[in-house]
């Protein structure tokens, strides 16, 4: 199987699109709001963990070569440097 090279930007437009399409409805509860969702964008497994780490190391045991995408749940972005993460209406 031949390797794409994909930017970040690619890696985050793919993301977006598969947690908006397919994900999104099944782990946005409030119960994970403010979690992490780890995905990968070539086979849409997902998991979900406080801070993406666990989730993260469960995806690339299941497929070392995984390229994976993260955004924090019910928010617009994963983490935040010096400004505030504003929460995204449902």
């Amino acid at each position: 199987m031949e390797t794409l090279l994909l930017s970040y930007e690619e890696v985050g437009k793919i993301g977006k699109q598969v947690y908006q399409n397919s994900i999104r409805a099944a782990v946005e509860t409030p119960e994970n709001i403010g979690k992490m969702v780890i995905i990968d964008i070539e086979t849409g497994d997902y998991s979900v963990d406080k801070n993406g780490l666990k989730a993260a190391d469960y995806l690339y045991e299941k497929n070392p070569l995984a390229r994976l995408f993260g955004i924090r749940i019910g928010y617009n972005v994963a983490a935040s440097f010096g400004g505030n993460m504003e929460r995204v209406s449902e």
